[in-house]
């Protein structure tokens, strides 16, 4: 059973939870654009936690208000080490607006999902507010929000390249990627008495010198200088040609140390901590969390993330699929750390034990669901790899990708006489299950893994993600030939037959992808729906710190070959892209015929439209086609590609 839980089991929030520690002052004091929820999820809880496990008194502020005197700043007074900000889970700019810039209606980290809470570029606003407040106290930052944003970058929702969010924020120290390792360094060296204000040489972490001064001594790593920010504002390819030094040195093991000059400053970058092991992961997962929001929302209603969540299990941590479109190996990283089997085991218990618990695991897996325990046969080569994707555009000869330890793993948990069955909610890497892509790993374990999680962990619907199927956006998008997923559905349609399953096989898409045409959309439509998809969920293109496609979509440089690429980016052009997935609704059909017969491809007419709608009424005037004027785009659904994409 579950012990009864006092308001001391939580981290304090207000004086009045300090005074029921018996805490007159803090050590650190962490302010969060996220409503305050006790699990390892939640990265401010994180964070908490695991300061509190080095023996600091700690506090949340979660959510402060910043409209109005700022009482929510001072309420807990001046801490001894350093505030600590972070936007919360998500960038704050992503949690508030859609990929079209609308405002969202919904924020899932606060009660009742309620929008307002967390302020646009909330790490800037908390950081200032406090360096304003409080000149004399150092300022760490971290997060996804200013992990994403620790160099020159683009901002999609302002539309400007701008500098590291160091020089934005005024912050002293960035903590960038996943924070264990670099904090336990700084907390470790503050208690030794070692002045903040010296402390550089800490791995993962940023930080602004006076251009004039001189750099921090380290024997061990080298440095590479990247072009200023100034001479990024002036050249977009000089943009582009940064981030493949950032991205490779990001997922090194031995990566070089940054330089960025910023106006009268220096921004210095760093490098990555190694891989975490399995006994430090463990051993953030086994820290006393209450997994539970705080009581002071009892009254406010659930906090959506947080019940998306709560019966889910996360195995591992990073990816080295290294989608040109997706974050998580800039924050996480490449390599694997992965929990030991004993950890997971120990936390579905707990999870058992949770009063409103009915038997069900919500999710077992991580950023892709299938990358537990997986990690080089020879560490030696991975040491000296500056290869962005470890499966792309095949699969490393040095990756061990091997199923099995994840087929014993779900086997172990639903040993657990109180699991009536466990989900894997997770994303699955599809293309790892065919063994015409994989060609490393033993055919037969790739089926059991496919057999297991089809007959045992999935609820009517298996989502994967071949997010495109032309070969030149896929090559852009570090993805695999559409083809595999074909191989695919072939063996999804066979273990649902032979299970007698009844599953469905749900496919998600990316439009407005940077090399994605209308011609590209057009003819995903038509062989979606030969398949047999009716497609119900697209996802537009969001341009977000820290990936090759938004680099890609601000310079229309690829940052690896400096060649031109095209970027769908017009409202209109976008729009139109969207539409083919929806060719079945009546709104698009008529809008659908006209532009492929103009085209001249009345073949994909003949596929996407019933009988009736196929050839256009007579009488009916043509509307012109607006032909965009982009590079290489020479007619509205046959442009000439650039070199690159072929």
């Amino acid at each position: 059973m579950q012990k009864t839980l006092q308001l001391s089991d939580w981290l304090p929030t207000t004086r009045r939870e300090m005074k029921i520690r018996g805490w007159e002052d803090l050590d650190v004091i962490i302010f969060s654009g996220d409503a305050y929820v006790d699990h390892a999820a939640f990265g401010p809880a994180a964070l908490g936690r695991i300061l509190e496990s080095y023996g600091l008194r700690v506090a949340i502020v979660p959510q402060p208000n910043v409209n109005d005197n700022l009482q929510d700043f001072d309420k807990l007074g001046t801490p001894n080490l350093f505030f600590a900000v972070t936007s919360g889970a998500m960038d704050s700019m992503v949690s508030n607006y859609t990929a079209n810039k609308r405002r969202r209606d919904k924020d899932a980290y606060t009660p009742n999902g309620e929008k307002g809470f967390r302020p646009d570029y909330a790490t800037t606003v908390y950081s200032k507010i406090l360096k304003e407040k409080f000149p004399d106290v150092p300022v760490v930052i971290g997060g996804i929000e200013a992990s994403l944003r620790r160099v020159t970058h683009y901002d999609f929702w302002s539309d400007k390249l701008k500098p590291n969010i160091l020089t934005d924020s005024g912050a002293d120290l960035l903590v960038y990627g996943m924070g264990e390792q670099p904090l336990r360094e700084l907390v470790t060296l503050l208690k030794k008495g070692v002045p903040f204000d010296s402390i550089k040489t800490i791995r993962q972490t940023a930080f602004l010198l006076d251009a004039d001064e001189s750099l921090p001594k380290n024997k061990h790593w080298e440095d590479k200088e990247l072009s200023s920010h100034e001479a990024c504002l002036q050249d977009k390819k000089t943009f582009a040609a940064n981030f493949k030094t950032i991205e490779q040195e990001s997922n090194k093991i031995h990566g070089r140390r940054l330089l960025q000059k910023v106006g009268k400053d220096l921004l210095v970058i760093n490098p990555v901590f190694p891989t975490m092991t399995e006994q430090e992961i463990d051993a953030s997962y086994d820290l006393p969390y209450t997994r539970l929001p705080h009581p002071k929302y009892d009254k406010r209603g659930p906090i959506p993330a947080y019940e998306m969540i709560k019966f889910s299990i996360n195995t591992h941590r990073g990816c080295f699929g290294g989608c040109s479109f997706c974050t998580i190996s800039a924050h996480q990283g490449k390599f694997i750390a992965s929990r030991s089997k004993e950890s997971v085991l120990k936390e579905v218990e707990a999870v058992t034990e949770m009063p409103d618990f009915k038997g069900y695991l919500s999710d077992v897996g991580g950023p892709s669901a299938n990358m537990y325990q997986m990690k080089g046969k020879v560490q030696s080569i991975c040491d000296n790899c500056v290869a962005p994707s470890c499966i792309s555009p095949v699969i490393c000869h040095n990756l061990d990708t091997s199923h099995k330890s994840m087929t014993e793993l779900y086997q172990a948990i639903d040993q657990n006489p109180k699991i009536k069955k466990s989900f894997i909610g997770s994303g699955i890497r599809y293309d790892m299950l065919v063994p015409e892509f994989n060609k490393n790993a033993d055919a037969k374990e790739l089926d059991d893994y496919t057999e297991e999680v089809l007959t045992n962990h999935v609820s009517g619907r298996l989502k994967v993600a071949p997010e495109h199927t032309s070969d030149p956006v896929l090559k852009l998008m570090r993805k695999p030939s559409f083809t595999y997923f074909h191989k695919f559905k072939e063996t999804f349609d066979k273990i649902n037959l032979k299970k007698k399953l009844n599953l469905q096989l749900i496919p998600y898409f990316i439009s407005n992808h940077p090399e994605s045409r209308l011609e590209d959309m057009a003819n995903l439509a038509a062989e979606t729906k030969d398949m047999g998809f009716k497609l119900e969920q697209v996802q537009g293109f969001t341009p977000t710190p820290m990936t090759v496609a938004t680099v890609i979509y601000y310079s229309g440089y690829h940052p690896y070959t400096l060649q031109k690429a095209y970027v769908p980016k017009s409202k209109q052009e976008k729009d139109e892209q969207h539409r083919f997935f929806f060719w079945y609704k009546k709104e698009n059909q008529n809008w659908i015929r006209n532009t492929l017969q103009k085209a001249g491809r009345s073949d994909l007419v003949k596929k996407l439209l019933p009988a009736d709608l196929q050839v256009r009424p007579k009488g009916k005037s043509r509307k012109k086609i607006k032909r965009s004027k982009q590079d290489g785009y020479t007619s509205i659904l046959k442009p000439k590609r650039s070199s690159n994409s072929k």
